[in-house]
């Protein structure tokens, strides 16, 4: 099949669920399959969404050292407390001042 002189092709539900295995096994990844049946990466994860395997999608790890927990623990508190401070009236930002050139 032809779209806008590009080549579409169709894989057999077989075709589809034998990649699938393969990258079960780990032996190889996404890209590595790809290139070895001509199927686009991104093509291989549509099937991934498509069969529910979400044990085959990349995971992202975020990996945080004690002090980064604490320290982002210390700033939503601060935010917190910074939500709950009512401003007050006579209160004057002088960066504004600055900023816009005008010396109040």
């Amino acid at each position: 099949m032809y779209k806008n002189d590009k080549m579409i092709r169709r894989y057999s539900e077989p075709f589809k669920l034998k990649i699938l295995d393969e990258l079960t096994t780990g032996r190889l990844n996404k890209y590595q399959l790809g290139k070895l049946y001509g199927v686009a990466p991104t093509t291989i994860n549509e099937w991934i969404r498509k069969y529910n395997r979400k044990d085959l999608m990349n995971t992202r790890i975020k990996v945080e050292t004690k002090d980064e927990t604490t320290r982002i623990k210390e700033l939503q508190k601060e935010i917190e407390q910074l939500k709950k401070t009512p401003f007050k009236k006579g209160f004057r930002c002088t960066s504004i001042g600055l900023l816009s050139g005008s010396s109040r």
